[in-house]
């Protein structure tokens, strides 16, 4: 199929804006890491380039167009993509206003919960990739569709250190944590990533995460933070990534979290 016809409804992405896209499109440009990993392992023949931190799968031999905040958008138009694919946490308006003034097709997806995560990938997939439902996305719709374990733990994410900032309020890994059982302390304040003093960062918490990414938390950097309060370190990316991840994540973060334990406290 050469485009959609003017006269066709054209699909639309998350945000609800009509994307004149090629079904199925030959040339993508993914400026998401998640999205990238989805695309590479459904259609890998489709994808052109992506950001320097589109590190999965681990043989990803794409061109990159810098980093998610700085595409090199002059590269991305040259390269001549049928579809640009961009998150509207991860990416800027004024990179995804550039791109379209080009007339470069831009899907851009918006995902908050777990539940956000299935359906807009079912639609890029189905609507945009025209590929169909991978097998994959399948099996993890099967993986976090048990309901959260009980009784739930009051927990802390912190996603950065210097000056501390932590998870918040509707956000997908808000929503990750939830399905595990944690309840994040600081989801009552108004913003998604609060800062926090060092007295906020542990008061009534009875778990710490700490992932290694976006800060590398490591057993040597984190844990000095949280001495009295039982510390999981985890898998960042099975944490905040949505795309293929999440077909293992759950299985991961729940035994990384049964093994939290107190700083200094040797492993079992």
């Amino acid at each position: 199929m050469a485009g959609n016809s003017p006269s066709a409804a054209l699909p639309r992405d998350d945000l609800g804006t009509s994307v004149d896209v090629r079904t199925p499109p030959r040339r993508v440009v993914s400026l998401v890491p998640s999205l990238t990993e989805a695309v590479a392992l459904t259609c890998p023949e489709v994808l052109v380039a992506a950001t320097q931190w589109c590190t999965h799968p681990a043989d990803l031999a794409v061109e990159r167009v810098r980093g998610t905040k700085n595409p090199n958008i002059r590269r991305i138009i040259e390269l001549r993509p049928d579809l640009v694919l961009c998150n509207m946490e991860e990416n800027r308006r004024l990179d995804v206003v550039r791109l379209r003034a080009a007339r470069i097709p831009v899907w851009v997806t918006r995902i908050e919960t777990v539940d956000d995560a299935m359906a807009s990938l079912a639609r890029l997939c189905i609507q945009a990739l025209g590929v169909g439902i991978p097998r994959w996305l399948v099996e993890a719709e099967s993986a976090w569709a048990p309901p959260a374990p009980e009784p739930e733990r009051a927990a802390v994410i912190p996603v950065w250190r210097n000056p501390w900032m932590v998870v918040g309020r509707e956000t997908f890994t808000g929503d990750i944590a939830r399905r595990l059982g944690l309840r994040l302390v600081h989801a009552h304040r108004p913003e998604r990533y609060p800062r926090v003093t060092e007295a906020e960062l542990t008061e009534g918490v009875e778990l710490a995460v700490l992932p290694d990414e976006p800060y590398v938390f490591t057993e040597s950097d984190g844990p000095d933070a949280f001495p009295h309060i039982p510390v999981a370190l985890v898998e960042g990316r099975a944490l905040t990534w949505y795309g293929p991840s999440l077909a293992t994540a759950r299985d991961e973060l729940t035994a990384q979290l049964a093994r939290a334990r107190l700083p200094n406290q040797p492993s079992s």
